[in-house]
């Protein structure tokens, strides 16, 4: 597992429309395996790609250096249920923002108040970037993956 990222799989996003995502999103781009990762900020919404619910744990993980990186803090990833029993996976900074969070959801739960994945500390790393790829880059990312 890569120490920054947290991933395995050094290639593995973006996972939706990879080349449309690394030409037209803003990038981190890990410093230690070279993973890039959406952090693109959504004008519509208000938010980042990590804010967004996901369908599982291990996508989840995919996106929780984004969210540590932009809280500079270790954030957490909680298991979140709807009424009708649906799991999603949401990253929250702390605890205070799954509470806001479920207020404002009257129909979702988490049943644990700690979350189910976090690294134990956050680190900077020298080598990260955040920027949008150069046609160059993105080529041989996706002859990488």
């Amino acid at each position: 597992m890569c120490i920054e990222c947290y991933i395995d799989e050094n290639r593995i996003t973006p996972l939706l429309n990879p080349i449309e995502c690394l030409q037209n999103h803003t990038q981190y781009i890990c410093g230690t395996c070279g993973r890039c990762i959406c952090i693109e900020h959504d004008p519509k919404r208000g938010l980042q790609r990590w804010n967004f619910p996901f369908k599982s744990l291990e996508i989840a993980k995919m996106y929780l250096r984004t969210a540590d990186y932009s809280m500079k803090k270790s954030c957490g990833i909680y298991e979140i249920v709807s009424e009708n029993g649906r799991r999603s996976y949401k990253i929250f900074a702390n605890n205070e923002d799954l509470q806001l969070y479920l207020k404002k959801n009257k129909g979702k739960t988490c049943k644990d108040t700690k979350p189910i994945f976090a690294v134990e500390e956050y680190k900077e790393y020298a080598n990260t970037q955040i920027r949008k790829l150069t046609s160059n880059e993105i080529q041989k990312y996706m002859s990488e993956r």
